[in-house]
């Protein structure tokens, strides 16, 4: 089983926000997931990630997709990440 950090689509018209999971990679974009890693809201711009799941996620082997890879880049998790994955 592949898994992907991706955003799932929430909210209503015209008004999106977005939750970050953790997701099978062949699950539908709103459908299944297995963890919730954080929320990311573009009209506010405003993004909460749990750095522990994040960092879990990502050390098991997790692809993040574009967006969300920049998302968590923006947050720092990225570069705590590849430290950490240096220092092993």
């Amino acid at each position: 089983m592949a898994v992907k950090l991706r955003l799932r689509r929430m909210g209503t018209k015209k008004s999106p926000f977005y939750r970050i999971v953790a997701a099978d990679s062949r699950a539908p974009r709103d459908g299944r997931f297995i963890e919730i890693i954080g929320n990311y809201n573009p009209l506010t711009s405003k993004v909460e990630v749990n750095e522990e799941l994040a960092m879990k996620w990502l050390t098991v082997g997790a692809q993040p997709s574009e967006t969300v890879r920049t998302l968590l880049s923006n947050e720092g998790i990225m570069t705590r990440f590849h430290e950490a994955k240096s220092n092993k």
